[in-house]
């Protein structure tokens, strides 16, 4: 099983580990967003005890190696941005993230994902990081383009994003390799 980085830090940014106490600001900045959440394929947090929740599920995946989730802080004031996960499947990592909309349009998740990325790859272990985002989804393809993902393809009625329609919709796959 490989141990991530339980830390990450860039020029603008630190990523850590998510721990129970970052479930206020994680609800506050932007689990119960309806823009936010537009495309995630989680619902929109109707109440802190939601946030509560899923970041307990955020810790027992990564005690048991299944997923490992960063929560993305500014590096001077520490205020929580937004997320990252790796979805693990032995050499494939997925990705997943999500920003709160104070931080759209500023290079924030592609340096945040450039990190991640460059570690996992380093790792003998990782072979491919890929990601998937809905086809409608514009900006997030453009963040995935930017860190050096390739777009493979599209992946017909893949994803299901609760807050938009109970039907799977398509979405783009994008992956970097070594």
């Amino acid at each position: 099983m490989i141990n991530p980085a339980k830390t990450f830090k860039t020029e603008r940014l630190r990523l850590r580990k998510a721990k129970l106490a970052d479930a206020d600001a994680i609800f506050r900045q932007y689990a119960q967003d309806p823009e936010v959440t537009k495309y995630v394929s989680w619902r929109a947090h109707r109440n802190l005890e939601e946030t509560r929740e899923y970041v307990q599920m955020c810790l027992l995946a990564w005690d048991v190696g299944k997923a490992f989730h960063w929560v993305i802080e500014g590096a001077e004031d520490k205020q929580v941005m937004g997320m990252i996960i790796a979805r693990v499947n032995a050499e494939k990592w997925e990705l997943g993230y999500v920003l709160a909309r104070a931080y759209w349009r500023q290079g924030y998740m592609t340096e945040a994902l450039k990190a991640v990325i460059a570690w996992a790859l380093k790792q003998k272990e990782i072979h491919r990081v890929w990601a998937v985002c809905d086809v409608d989804n514009l900006a997030s393809a453009r963040v995935m383009e930017k860190i050096g993902m390739q777009r493979e393809g599209i992946l017909k009625c893949w994803s299901v994003h609760p807050n938009i329609s109970a039907e799977p919709r398509d979405s783009f796959c994008y992956a970097i390799t070594k």
